[in-house]
C-alpha cells in the first residue's frame, strides 16, 4: 500500500500525485505511440474511434459527472461540430482552424441551450435537452444548402497547413494529440476554482449558492465547455468517417453517450475513457457471441439494444460507480488485504439535501 506524505501545498494541485502516476501514464503514452506498428489496421481504426469518443465523453463527463447537469441531446453538439468542419474544409480552411471554429460554434450553441435550461433541472433538464436534440436533427435534415440534407455530405482528408493526413496512421496521431490536450485541459480545469465550483454545484446547489457561487454563470460555462469538446469530437468523427448525414446524430447517439459515461463511471476522468472503450468494443463482442448463440437469438434484430439495456441495468443496480469504481475497489482490496471492508466505499451524506431554492 502506498503512503503519500505531503510537505507543501503545491502537492495538492499537482497533476501527478506520485511517481507511479508519471511512470504508468508515461508507459501508456509510449504504448499509444507504438500502436500503429503493433496492432492491425482494423484495430488501429477502433482505437481512433475510442480516442474520438473519449474527447466527447470528457465534455459530457464535465457536464454530468462534475456539474450534475444531465443532457440527452449531446449528439446535437457532435453534429454541429461535424457539419462546421465539413463546411469550412470545403472552402479551403485548414483543418486545425476549422477544428477550433467547430469547437467555438458548438460552445456558442451550448450556451444558447444552457441559458434557458437554467430554470429547470433533473428530469426536466433532460427533457429540454432531448427536445433540443430533436430540433437540431430536423435542422440538419432540412437545411440542404449547408448540410446536404438526408443525402449527406462527403469530407476530404484533413489538411494541416499543406500536410494532408490521408493515412490512418497520420490521422490516428492527430486524434491522439487532440485527446491528450483535451484531457490535460479538463484535469487542469477541475483543479482550478472553476472546477471546484462545478463540483460544489453538483453536490448541493443550495450550499454552492450560499458560498457565493454564481449558479447561472457556472452552469452556462459548463454547458459551453462540454459542447465545445463535443464539437471537436464531432469534427474528428466526420473526418474519420469521411461522410456524415443527419441519421448519425440522432437521439440514439445521445443515449449511447450517456451510456458511455454511466458505465465508465460518472464523476471520473478515467470513466470517460473506460466508457469509450466499452462503447466501441461491445458491438465486436456481441458480433463474436452471435456465432455461439441459437439462430433465433443471434439473428434477432434487437439483440444489441437488449444487451446494452441489460448491462446498464446491471451497472446501476450492482456497480453505480461504473468500471472505474470497480477498478478502485479491486485496487484497494489488493492493497489492504486482508483488512478490506465491504462497505468502505459507501457514501455517507452529512447534510440534508433540499431543493427549496427560490
Amino acid at each position: 500500500m502506498r503512503f503519500i506524505f505531503k510537505t507543501s501545498y503545491a502537492q495538492d494541485v499537482n497533476l501527478a500525485r506520485h511517481g507511479g502516476h508519471v511512470f504508468w501514464y508515461g508507459m501508456l503514452l509510449v504504448a499509444m505511440a507504438c500502436a500503429p506498428w503493433v496492432v492491425s489496421e482494423y484495430w488501429l481504426a477502433q482505437i481512433t474511434f475510442v480516442l474520438i469518443y473519449a474527447v466527447v465523453g470528457l465534455g459530457l463527463m464535465l457536464l454530468s459527472g462534475f456539474t450534475g447537469q444531465f443532457s440527452l441531446g449531446h449528439a446535437a453538439f457532435l453534429g454541429v461540430g461535424a457539419y462546421t468542419q465539413a463546411a469550412l474544409t470545403h472552402v479551403g480552411v485548414p483543418a486545425p482552424l476549422a477544428l477550433v471554429a467547430a469547437g467555438l460554434l458548438a460552445a456558442a450553441v451550448g450556451m444558447v441551450v444552457g441559458l434557458p435550461a437554467l430554470r429547470v433541472k433533473g428530469i426536466y433538464l433532460a427533457i429540454a435537452t432531448l427536445a433540443f436534440g430533436f430540433i437540431v436533427e430536423e435542422v440538419f435534415a432540412r437545411w440542404e444548402r449547408v448540410t446536404g440534407g438526408n443525402a449527406g455530405i462527403h469530407l476530404t482528408a484533413p489538411n494541416v497547413f499543406g500536410w494532408v493526413l490521408d493515412t490512418d496512421v497520420s490521422f490516428y496521431f492527430a486524434c491522439l494529440v487532440v485527446t491528450v490536450l483535451a484531457t490535460l485541459g479538463i484535469l487542469n480545469l477541475l483543479r482550478s476554482s472553476t472546477g471546484r465550483a462545478f463540483v460544489a454545484i453538483r453536490d448541493s446547489e443550495v450550499s454552492a449558492q450560499s458560498m457565493g457561487i454564481h449558479l447561472a454563470r457556472y452552469k452556462t460555462l459548463s454547458f459551453a465547455i462540454s459542447a465545445a469538446l463535443a464539437g471537436v469530437g464531432g469534427a474528428l468523427y466526420a473526418h474519420k468517417l469521411k461522410f456524415i448525414s443527419p441519421d448519425q446524430f440522432t437521439v440514439l447517439q445521445s443515449i449511447d453517450l450517456v451510456l458511455m459515461i454511466v458505465i465508465g463511471g460518472v464523476g471520473s476522468v478515467h470513466g470517460a475513457f473506460l466508457g469509450a472503450i466499452f462503447l466501441i468494443t461491445m458491438p465486436q463482442v456481441i458480433a463474436l457471441a452471435k456465432d455461439y448463440l441459437p439462430s433465433a437469438v443471434g439473428q434477432a434484430p434487437g439483440l444489441q439494444g437488449l444487451v446494452y439495456g441489460l448491462v446498464l441495468v446491471a451497472f446501476v443496480l450492482f456497480e453505480p460507480h461504473g468500471l472505474y469504481g470497480r477498478w478502485l475497489k479491486l485496487r484497494t482490496y489488493l492493497q489492504i488485504f486482508p483488512f478490506y471492508r465491504k462497505g468502505m466505499f459507501q457514501r455517507q451524506k452529512s447534510y440534508l439535501k433540499s431543493d427549496r431554492l427560490k
